[in-house]
């Protein structure tokens, strides 16, 4: 596997040091068990529902010469087991990434512990933020999203998914839930944990629950714009860090962050509060997925508008503590260097010099011209 770091000690098996160090050799024996289990009969059942994405639906669609297949999906409990396995990928990805990019750069800048933890943060979330953005822009363009804004409401509920779009939103949900345990992998500081808890709950709960509600398709959405943001921050941290004169990523961030608030609670209450209101199919039916009913979509729309303030609310502390230090930079007077007085004889060394000998007993250049002559 070869994920270890190289260490002088050797801790004990099974200790707390020892998982830490060797918990990607770890994770990858157990997902190996999985693909292995694909190679027998008796457990390739078993391990088809960890590895691959269930429950296909075929659609026949007629087209204009033949008739041609299609392959959508819906979700489902076994969801979980596909969402447990790639938890396990991402966390090999994650210490690939740290091991053989992170931590080289790391040696090499020689950051403080501060900043050595926040560029190893900004450094994942920048690659799943990349990774996020362009994965998620080319299922909008395959499915018109974009062109057709009214099928983000259309046809509600949206219970079948595409392959793709499905292995987005479980790619998604996995990746949240492999950062609760990173948190133990990755030592994280005390004071550190409440923050990470709170974002890390506050992306399984929009995305399961918009999986779950059959939204999908505004959540891709949001997603997509939400990525691009994050992106730009976490990238400008990393210019940042390197040389600290560099913050105009931070005043295009500052700016892409507001709009990006603004498009999100309006797309969220033109297609929850208008969208939705107006369909057709109204009422709760959990058998054909429709939760098309009042209360759900003020809870929908309560929760995310009060994330948007949230978020807000975080955004403008950052951006007061941002402008306070540079305030406080400004503001320092610089000290004028220290004039240095020109060195005094002193009364000895004067008294040397009369007599015609200087004060390390050498003779004096008078000495010596009286003595020459």
């Amino acid at each position: 596997m070869g994920f270890r770091k190289k260490t002088n000690k050797n801790p004990p098996v099974l200790s707390h040091e020892f998982i830490i160090q060797n918990h990607a050799d770890i994770v990858s024996c157990v997902a190996m068990v999985f693909l292995l289990g694909l190679m027998f009969e008796v457990t390739s059942k078993v391990a088809v529902l960890f590895i691959t994405v269930q429950y296909n639906v075929t659609i026949s669609e007629n087209g204009l010469s033949e008739e041609s297949v299609v392959n959508h999906f819906h979700h489902g409990l076994k969801d979980l087991a596909t969402i447990f396995f790639y938890m396990l990928v991402a966390i090999i990805i994650h210490a690939i990434i740290q091991e053989y990019v992170l931590d080289k750069i790391n040696r090499k800048m020689h950051f403080s512990k501060t900043k050595h933890s926040k560029f190893n943060e900004s450094g994942q979330l920048s690659a799943f933020y990349l990774f996020s953005f362009g994965w998620g822009t080319s299922i909008l363009m395959s499915e018109n999203f974009l062109s057709n804004p009214v099928s983000l409401w259309d046809g509600y509920p949206h219970t079948l998914m595409p392959f793709q779009m499905k292995f987005y939103f479980i790619s998604q949900m996995a990746y949240w839930l492999h950062a609760l345990p990173e948190i133990y992998f990755q030592k994280t500081k005390k004071e550190d944990i409440p923050r990470q808890l709170v974002y890390i709950s506050l992306y399984l709960v929009h995305i399961a629950g918009a999986y779950i509600l059959n939204l999908n398709r505004l959540a891709l959405v949001l997603l997509v714009l939400h990525c691009f943001v994050e992106l730009l921050f976490h990238v400008s941290r990393l210019v940042y860090f390197s040389n600290e004169k560099r913050q105009t990523g931070f005043s295009i961030w500052a700016v892409l962050f507001v709009l990006g608030r603004l498009l999100t609670l309006s797309l969220s209450v033109l297609t929850v509060g208008f969208g939705l209101s107006n369909a057709d199919q109204q009422g709760l039916d959990l058998a054909n997925g429709n939760f098309n009913v009042l209360i759900v979509r003020i809870t929908v729309l309560a929760t995310i508008c009060v994330t948007q303030a949230f978020m807000m609310w975080k955004f403008i502390n950052f951006q007061l503590r941002r402008w306070r230090e540079q305030a406080q930079v400004q503001v320092q007077p610089v000290k004028p260097k220290k004039l240095q007085a020109p060195k005094t004889k002193s009364k000895k060394d004067k008294a040397n010099g009369v007599n015609g000998v200087s004060s390390n007993g050498a003779d004096s250049p008078r000495a010596k011209k009286e003595k020459s002559s």
